[in-house]
């Protein structure tokens, strides 16, 4: 609470009547851009646009108005709207309402015990890999809307399959979908910053298929209360509910984590003003406690809504209520007409909204750079998206990435030269003149032992040896071992053996492992006086 405060304080300290103005213009400017997105994510999460435009509401006062950073607007994503679908196949919007509730207490949780800082252990390609997998699925259940066909499955891939019996577009559906889709693609980017395409594209097809009477689907009736018929009751609030929803919660709790904080991320950078992280996940899971209640669907922070916000002055979080109270407002006044918008506008939205959501410069920037191991990680995580769920991919791509960075931590570099001691000038230690440097870099562990195994078995015959261990940071008792065994061949042999440079934590293995041994391998008489140059010179 005491963060709160301060955040509340260090944000309205010197606010006046000019910031007032600049508040409600982004918040209006804000409500045009949202107000087409929240209709078209509560139809494809599997409700209705009623619900998207509920939890758009919603979210925009309570999350907005307690969220650790004054430029979030939060409500529905195209993210969550992908992990609803099969939600609602399964359990329908009673269950999302329960699912969302408990995710908001998880969220909460996060954000009372800190965890904010969580999402920062998610590798990148990973975030891009899903990211993608999500766009996907958005697109692809968008086909009925757009095509005005009919499918059957619990998931945007089962929907797709489904089509093998058949599809036949409805022509008057398609071709007004075209229309959009083309406008929505070669829209002015200028003209983008004062009215929204989204916006326009709806407003025209709405006309069109009034004054018209195309035979096409139309959204259907739009509240003009926020209290829905299908809301959660505390009776829905049961333990076999919270028991068979709880994964599906997990998920939803993860998204809205990742997609809030991320969005925090690059919206502080654009203002110069830190997300409170932690304060954040608070914002988020008491709105989604509350938003079910009202009929919502999960709700996270939107990084397009939140850009829009900034770009367009936004001061303080009253940007976020005030396009909250805008929405509210056209909900009441323009319900009869918003009942009428194409269900192929709202799907040409959408899938114009899949497309950018792909983070083509990433995925570029790995192409080029040739970074094979992060465009693996890209696709297991986008494909393990389209096919499981978010959490699944996320630990499915964790996973990848941890076993990609032990092999590539395995790959170390041990380079051996012969010594000619009188060119270093270090003639005077009485060496012989089969001496070997050998110099490693990278760790010593389990998976880089066979390596050193194989370059010391080919400087066995040498008369002694310098170790130079400086790009060593660390070994474990494997490759400690292959040494050990080393030593005793070495005494066999007769061969002399210095370790030199060594980073403190290795020689504490060395020094610990020499212990345990009759002699040191660095104590030896016919080089002891040299020691002094040998270590400074490897």
């Amino acid at each position: 609470m005491k963060r709160y405060k301060n955040l509340l304080l260090q944000e309205f300290k010197h606010y006046s009547g000019e910031k007032l103005k600049k508040d409600l213009l982004a918040g209006l400017t804000v409500a045009a851009v949202a107000l087409p997105l929240a209709l078209a994510f509560g139809v494809s999460s599997g409700a209705d646009a009623a619900a998207g435009l509920i939890t758009a509401i919603i979210a925009g006062v309570v999350i907005g108005g307690l969220s650790g950073g004054f430029y979030q607007i939060s409500g529905p994503t195209g993210a969550m709207a992908a992990i609803l679908i099969g939600i609602i196949a399964s359990h329908g919007l009673a269950g999302v309402l329960v699912t969302t509730f408990i995710a908001g207490f998880l969220l909460l949780l996060a954000g009372l015990f800190k965890l904010g800082s969580l999402t920062s252990f998610i590798p990148s390609p990973v975030i891009t890999g899903f990211t993608s997998g999500i766009a996907i699925i958005i697109a692809l259940g968008q086909i009925d809307n757009f095509f005005g066909t009919t499918s059957s499955g619990d998931n945007a891939l089962a929907k797709l399959l489904s089509y093998q019996t058949g599809f036949t577009p409805h022509l008057p559906t398609l071709l007004l979908g075209i229309l959009i889709l083309l406008g929505l693609i070669f829209y002015p980017k200028k003209w983008n910053q004062i009215l929204p395409a989204s916006l326009i594209a709806i407003i025209l097809a709405t006309i069109a298929s009034v004054v018209f009477n195309l035979p096409v689907a139309k959204v259907g009736k739009i509240p003009t209360s926020l209290m829905t018929s299908e809301r959660l009751h505390l009776a829905a609030l049961n333990w076999a509910n919270i028991k068979g929803l709880f994964l599906p919660a997990i998920s939803i709790a993860l998204l809205g984590m990742i997609e809030s904080l991320l969005c925090g991320a690059s919206a502080g950078r654009m203002t110069g003003k830190d997300l409170d992280s932690n304060q954040e996940l608070i914002a988020q899971g008491i709105g989604n406690l509350i938003l079910p209640f009202f009929g919502g669907i999960p709700a996270t922070a939107a990084i397009a809504r939140t850009s829009v916000a900034i770009k367009s002055g936004a001061q303080t979080r009253l940007a976020g209520i005030f396009h909250a109270l805008f929405l509210l407002l056209s909900m009441i006044i323009f319900a009869p007409i918003m009942s009428q918008i194409p269900m192929t506008a709202l799907a040409s939205v959408l899938l114009v909204t899949s497309w950018r959501m792909h983070e083509f410069s990433t995925i570029k920037t790995m192409i080029q750079q040739k970074n094979r191991s992060a465009l693996l990680l890209f696709l297991v995580t986008m494909f393990s998206t389209i096919i499981f769920d978010l959490s699944i991919a996320i630990v499915i791509g964790i996973i990848c990435s941890c076993i990609f960075f032990v092999a590539k931590s395995a790959r170390i570099s041990i380079v051996t030269e012969d010594i000619d001691w009188q060119r270093m000038d270090l003639s005077h230690s009485e060496a012989g003149s089969n001496w070997a440097v050998i110099y490693i870099t990278g760790p010593l562990f389990f998976m880089s032992a066979n390596q050193l195994k194989k370059a010391l078995d080919q400087v066995i015959e040498k008369e002694g040896l310098i170790f130079s261990l400086r790009g060593v940071p660390s070994i474990d008792l494997t490759a400690l071992d292959s040494f050990n065994d080393y030593f005793s061949i070495a005494a066999l042999n007769q061969q002399k053996l210095i370790f030199t440079s060594m980073q403190p934590e290795v020689e504490k293995q060395f020094n610990r492992l020499w212990e345990k041994r009759e002699h040191s391998p660095i104590q030896h008489p016919t080089v002891a006086h040299a020691l002094h140059e040998i270590h400074q010179t490897f």
